[in-house]
């Protein structure tokens, strides 16, 4: 089956725990702080497989998590850090992130790589934290949270050439004819559900890919028929194919066929525009095709090659192909430059984190959020005094204390943060 959307929600592994401990030896007094700091959570990367041709593996499964690091141990022993959760994608994927419609990732060579969340750094054991004034200290941070999101991925296939044009026009019969590909092809619309692929060589030994994508009818950059599947799949193609129906077989006119199909590329993308486009008349074996090409050739204003061609009998075939190959050598491989990062690994960053908001509850509750102050909340270890008297010392840093006063906190009032609940007290 050919999957080329899915959604699905990833989490990085948490970073481990750091570890708060103290040298016990035979004839060491005093020993002091011995705990080791946790290792750092594994990373979410997707990675190309050029094997792989759909994302048929994220149908059945659409929650990801990564391992958390392992925590810290005595005698100052670091965690393990976890190894990477690497998901295999085909070429051609694009990765989002549903919330903010950010491109996360456009993976289009083999092997290359995209980190969509980064694994969460481990705590530091209390051997960090020991000083002149404090040298054994009972604090130990806790694991930083792994980045957690929605992403939708987007498969766009990676093909030179597209064949594109109203359903029932041929254009699984020609991917069938020059190629080893068997589409399905039949006498009603909307034969073909899913692109179809073929490797086509011609006499002088030029290869390229060619792609079969579903019918377009009026109003496809809008989402009607199946035009949200076949444009996002034209974005990656180098040469635009039309291919008419010159016998109007089905009662349209060729040249409004042309029209309406420019018309629905320039309403997605109008760069679509300016790749090289061949016209291809098919059914030519039909007696009323001649007469329709020529009316159709008057009508024309721009000046596009056109192909006289007839699927059935492959009579101009070997003209269209040379054609083909030769735009291919023109025009550059790659039509939308990607951005590189070095050995292909791309990590968009999450955007600079909101200190603090605060906000009160119907109940008359203080409530503070904020994505720094709950990730500080989260590596505090509660079930130590120390921890969480540094916790009240990095919350008073950032200014809480005094905007809980300016909105008008008075001694006893209570404060949430997340699921937990503090008495303000001046």
């Amino acid at each position: 089956m050919f999957v080329d959307q899915v959604k699905v929600y990833v989490k990085a592994g948490d970073g481990g725990n750091g570890l708060a401990s103290f040298r016990r030896e035979k004839y060491v007094p005093f020993g002091g702080p011995s705990g080791g700091d946790g290792g750092n959570g594994a990373d979410v990367v997707f990675e190309v497989d050029e094997g792989l041709s759909t994302l048929m593996d994220f149908r059945y499964q659409r929650h990801f998590k990564a391992k958390r690091g392992e925590n810290g141990m005595s005698k100052g022993q670091h965690g393990k850090n976890s190894a990477p959760m690497v998901l295999k994608v085909p070429p051609g994927t694009t990765i989002k992130d549903v919330v903010t419609g950010e491109v996360l990732g456009d993976l289009t060579e083999h092997e290359q790589q995209a980190i969509v969340c980064k694994g969460g750094r481990g705590g530091r054991g209390n051997i960090r934290f020991a000083s002149a004034k404090n040298p054994a200290p009972e604090i130990a941070e806790n694991g930083e949270p792994g980045i957690e999101r929605d992403i939708v991925i987007e498969l766009k296939v990676m093909a030179d050439v597209g064949l594109v044009g109203f359903p029932s026009v041929g254009k699984s019969t020609l991917l069938s004819v020059v190629s080893a590909a068997r589409p399905k092809i039949a006498d009603y619309h909307f034969t073909t559900l899913q692109p179809n692929l073929g490797m086509v060589e011609t006499e002088d030994h030029r290869s390229f890919v060619m792609a079969d994508l579903p019918g377009l009818i009026e109003g496809a950059s809008e989402g009607i028929g199946l035009g949200h599947q076949f444009l996002r799949h034209i974005e990656r193609t180098r040469v635009i194919v039309h291919i008419i129906d010159m016998a109007s077989t089905e009662g349209r006119d060729p040249y409004e066929d042309f029209v309406t199909i420019n018309e629905e590329l320039r309403a997605y993308d109008k760069t679509l525009l300016e790749r090289p486009q061949i016209i291809v008349a098919n059914k030519m074996d039909i007696p009323e095709a001649e007469e329709q090409l020529a009316f159709f050739k008057e009508q024309l204003t721009e000046d596009y090659p056109i192909y006289s061609l007839s699927a059935v009998t492959r009579e101009g075939l070997r003209e269209l192909l040379f054609a083909i190959a030769d735009t291919l050598d023109e025009t550059p491989h790659r039509i939308t430059p990607v951005e590189e990062a070095p050995e292909h690994i791309v990590y968009k960053h999450q955007p600079e984190e909101i200190p603090f908001v605060i906000s009160r509850d119907d109940d008359g509750a203080y409530v503070i959020s904020g994505a720094k102050i709950e990730k500080l909340f989260k590596m505090t270890d509660l079930t130590r005094d120390e921890s969480i008297q540094r916790f009240s010392r990095q919350m008073r840093s950032m200014g809480i204390d005094e905007a809980l006063r300016e909105r008008g906190a008075k001694d006893g009032d209570v404060v949430r943060l997340m699921k937990y609940e503090f008495e303000f007290i001046e």
